[in-house]
């Protein structure tokens, strides 16, 4: 009888196991659809850069929307090439050799010392080759820097008759950094520089945090560092990474300190307007996260109060977002147009992104739950581009833009090399 009572004490809870582990599973399916669905747009309106446009432009034209672009070859066969192996892999079918070293590759691990001194090297070859960017005449580098310098010129004052002066000054998180950097330390290259760094430093601690791997966050740095839209604006004032800086700041304190999330996400916000959508992603990796079901709600709840005091500041406040914002449904497809352009420059990246987003589910799978996270975050830096556009014509989609899908495509393949066993000491 004793035995009976246990068993049926101990029922309700493998209930309960399997019905939070079937939920689990669809929300993992959920996020792969929706970040498959994404990724494969951008990567048709890669090999197909006139499809969209010929069907949505609302003029006569002769554009061929079939036409395929210089990087159809490269996509497809690298694409199906590493899935291809990661198949293989999976199934052990591989040569035994090299099934092996790939194994020794995804569960080689390193001290933290040694992983401290790689970092710190890593960050020095970067800053030793990038630091003399600081000396260049930002002037004479973008058209936009001359918009900047008139909005510092009248700090922070928003009275000017330039709207795009006018809104440079409503980014008040970002032209207090700038004003600081410029006055204080005489180079307004350098407060961009060093958030630039530390963008690196939280790409690696996201990694590491998440995959319990030292080796997983020095991957993740090599492979932020070797794209070139991060290298091209990581000492540009005009285009920082402030905004990116905080968000990955956000995210990374979740587990640290829940309370600062929401405060470092409204200084992102603050930097960049085009963060606004990004606290969808945040609530997210929050659900995903291994933390109580009590601290979950109070981020939830957190954040709620934080947006609609943004939201009261923005429409009470002398922003020009109010007035630009304006809804035109058929550029949304345009804006997945104008994504797949910036993308020439990360030929790596745009290859990756199908490979990392199949590999982040099976990776889900295998209980590492927050690997759907980084995929939901993959899926939702694509889809801001889009809404963006359809959102307003005050802005583009320039390549700067692309910078937090960089790192979380970077976090994707670190999480390759995740141990979901042990923890970091």
């Amino acid at each position: 009888m004793v035995l009976g009572f246990q068993i049926l004490d101990k029922s309700p809870k493998i209930y309960h196991f399997k019905s939070e582990e079937i939920t689990s599973k669809l929300v993992t399916y959920a996020a792969f659809l929706v970040t498959l669905g994404i990724v494969g747009i951008s990567i048709i309106s890669v090999i197909f850069p006139a499809l969209i446009i010929s069907t949505t432009y609302e003029f006569p034209n002769d554009l061929d929307p079939f036409e395929t672009s210089p990087w159809t070859a490269p996509i497809i066969i690298s694409s199906f090439s590493l899935l291809t192996l990661g198949f293989l892999y999976k199934n052990e079918k591989l040569p035994p050799q090299l099934h092996s070293g790939i194994k020794f590759l995804l569960n080689f691990e390193i001290s933290k010392k040694t992983a401290i001194i790689a970092g710190i090297v890593i960050l020095g070859f970067y800053i030793g080759f990038s630091s003399s960017e600081l000396f260049l005449d930002e002037r004479n580098q973008w058209s936009d820097y001359g918009v900047l310098e008139s909005a510092l010129d009248i700090w922070p004052s928003t009275d000017h008759w330039n709207v795009y002066i006018k809104e440079q000054n409503t980014r008040y998180v970002r032209m207090i950094l700038l004003d600081v950097s410029q006055d204080f330390f005489q180079n307004i290259k350098l407060l961009p520089f060093i958030a630039s760094i530390l963008v690196i430093v939280f790409t690696a601690l996201i990694t590491i945090q998440i995959s319990k791997k030292r080796s997983a966050g020095i991957v993740s740095m090599i492979i932020l560092l070797q794209s070139i839209t991060f290298t091209d604006f990581d000492t540009i004032a005009v285009y920082e990474n402030f905004w990116v800086l905080f968000y990955l700041i956000s995210l990374y304190v979740i587990k640290k300190g829940w309370f600062l999330s929401p405060v470092f996400y409204i200084l992102a916000v603050f930097s960049k307007a085009y963060m606004a959508p990004f606290f969808v992603m945040t609530l997210f990796t929050t659900y995903r996260s291994k933390i109580k079901t009590r601290t979950k709600l109070a981020i939830l709840f957190s954040y709620v109060v934080i947006i609609i005091a943004a939201i009261g500041i923005i429409f009470a406040g002398e922003t020009l977002y109010p007035q630009v914002f304006e809804i035109d449904t058929p550029r949304f497809l345009l804006g997945f147009a104008a994504t797949a352009f910036q993308f020439r420059f990360d030929l790596f990246i745009l290859i990756m992104l199908l490979p990392v987003s199949i590999g982040l589910l099976f990776l889900a799978r295998n209980q590492l739950k927050e690997a759907d996270s980084i995929m939901f975050l993959i899926f939702g830096t694509i889809l801001a581009g889009p809404i963006l556009i359809m959102s307003t014509a005050f802005y583009e989609i320039l390549p700067y833009r692309l910078v937090p899908l960089i790192v979380f495509v970077a976090i994707g393949i670190g999480l390759f090399f995740s141990k979901r066993t042990s923890q970091v000491s």
